[in-house]
């Protein structure tokens, strides 16, 4: 599960033992399948202060040793978004970023290469082109659960909506049935929307598409 298995490595990135809270949607696809591809468009929300927000979407993988994740970071008290992979087995170099500001969109998207042995991230700033690409050699996770995240340690949830849009998820396999169901929503911590949905199968693939996924408050 994400808090036992990630709770320490995040305390780590924080820098000292810290009051997190966390709320977050997760999908999982059907029983052997696992995901190949996770994009999408997150709409930057105001950052009230500096202060350790972590907002994300991410993939979790089946032995649940991490998390492969494109993280808003509002530690400077200036949004910064990067990718990578937290925190170790394998230890990796965080990937490049950019900092964004509230009302911008910045796309993200994460796609296994058809070898299956690199993952490749991008990031786009659409307000002016800035693209950022990295890869990361994580052949060996199979990726089973897809999270819409908001990380906070010693912050509240004080910068209103986290909005993401045009969210296209792909997995192996032919059941398309996960794409339909209802999100785990964490401790039913969080008060949300989505809208939008509609999966289809061509060959092995699954591709469910979301027009939104919206954390609107905590409940």
């Amino acid at each position: 599960m994400l808090l036992t298995a990630l709770l320490a490595s995040f305390l780590a990135l924080a820098g000292h033992a810290s009051a997190v809270s966390w709320y977050f949607l997760r999908y999982y696809p059907a029983s052997g399948q696992k995901f190949t591809s996770f994009s999408g468009q997150m709409t930057i929300p105001a950052l009230p202060k500096a202060g350790v927000y972590y907002l994300w979407p991410g993939l979790q993988p089946t032995d649940n040793s991490g998390v492969y994740q494109n993280v808003l970071d509002g530690r400077s008290g200036t949004w910064w978004i990067g990718s990578g992979w937290c925190c170790s087995n394998p230890n990796l170099p965080w990937g490049s970023g950019f900092n964004t500001y509230a009302n911008e969109k910045v796309t993200f998207e994460n796609k296994l290469d058809s070898g299956g042995s690199t993952w490749t991230s991008t990031l786009t700033r659409q307000s002016t082109g800035e693209k950022v690409t990295d890869s990361f050699p994580l052949a060996s996770k199979s990726f089973n659960q897809a999270l819409f995240a908001i990380e906070l340690y010693d912050v509240n949830w004080d910068f209103g909506q986290l909005a993401f849009s045009n969210v296209v998820i792909t997995s192996t396999g032919t059941d398309s049935s996960w794409c339909n169901t209802k999100p785990e929503n964490y401790n039913s911590a969080t008060t949300y929307s989505i809208t939008g949905l509609s999966a289809s199968v061509s060959g092995n693939t699954v591709t469910c598409k979301i027009d939104s996924v919206i954390l609107q408050k905590p409940a």
